[in-house]
């Protein structure tokens, strides 16, 4: 019996998604696999996106959440689109509701191609973020990185987007900054005991900013959809920005945008952007041993 599944690898502004089809099974992809995907070349993502059946029955799908170190993530605004754009090629259907580590989720395509996904209402709580210890107002925190009369980066807005998130703003261009360097030492700094996504945000106009992100679990990213929320979010509850934003991410191809809403009717986070398709492949979800389908000369077929 063939134990392998379908996968595609796909993009979201450049972030690097492989959606996994587990539809129909029981088990599930191992870290051990997610691991083996990622130390390859040709495999190696930012998230999985593990596609089960639904345990709700108004959920189309469950999606397991997959980082590259084998771990699970609670929300992936540019793994979803991908999975929107999956499955709309296959189906047909245009609107989806998805359940998560994080809760629900509903996305629709559009008939521009671009797809929109219902993020969720952010968190602003300390414990529910979580933070390590009390701060009345989570907006602007006591943390930073560089010397104490003159940090490099300092009192980072966080919250919650379902993950943790901390954004520091910053006056220049984001990819000016050792963020290779800040990142895990952010990530993991002992305030954050779920670890957190750690964003450096530029604000260019009231609808305008530039990211750059550090993800938990997967280090430094092309792209973080989550995080892109949370920047949008934190720039309108800073009084930075509206509450309608076109985020360009910074280390995404050509600087791609995503626009975010936070909406005042319901107080939800609104992601709008592209996904794109690149190949198809077969994977076991045990071992991570793959092949590709559509052009197995440039693949890694395993045993």
């Amino acid at each position: 019996m063939d134990s392998r599944v379908d996968f595609a690898r796909m993009n979201g502004l450049g972030n690097k998604i492989l959606v996994v089809d587990m539809r129909g099974r029981t088990d599930r992809v191992t870290p051990e696999a997610a691991i083996a995907l990622a130390a390859d070349p040709a495999t190696r993502f930012d998230q999985i996106m593990a596609i089960h059946d639904p345990r709700h029955p108004a959920t189309f799908a469950y999606i397991d959440i997959i980082n590259c170190d084998g771990t699970l993530a609670q929300a992936c605004g540019n793994g979803t689109r991908c999975v929107v754009q999956a499955l709309a090629a296959e189906t047909g259907q245009k609107a989806f509701t998805f359940q998560t580590m994080a809760g629900i989720l509903n996305a629709i395509e559009h008939e521009d191609g671009t797809i929109s996904v219902d993020m969720g209402q952010p968190v602003f709580e300390w414990n529910r973020i979580p933070l390590a210890e009390e701060f009345h107002d989570t907006a602007r925190i006591e943390l930073q990185i560089g010397p104490i009369d003159q940090p490099v980066l300092h009192s980072p807005s966080t919250m919650s987007m379902g993950n943790p998130h901390a954004v520091f703003w910053v006056d220049r261009d984001p990819m000016t900054y050792d963020l290779e360097r800040f990142g895990p030492l952010l990530e993991n700094h002992p305030i954050f005991p779920e670890k957190a996504n750690i964003t450096l945000a530029q604000v260019i106009s009231n609808t305008e900013m530039v990211t750059r992100t550090w993800e938990r679990g997967a280090g430094l990213t092309l792209a973080c959809g989550s995080a892109a929320c949370a920047a949008a979010v934190s720039g309108a509850r800073t009084g930075r920005t509206g509450r309608k934003v076109a985020v360009t991410v910074a280390s995404s191809p050509n600087r791609q945008a995503l626009t975010i809403d936070w909406r005042e009717s319901d107080n939800k986070v609104v992601m709008t952007g592209p996904a794109e398709w690149e190949w198809a492949g077969r994977l076991d979800p045990a071992s991570g041993a793959w092949e590709r389908l559509d052009d197995p000369a440039n693949g890694a077929a395993a045993s």
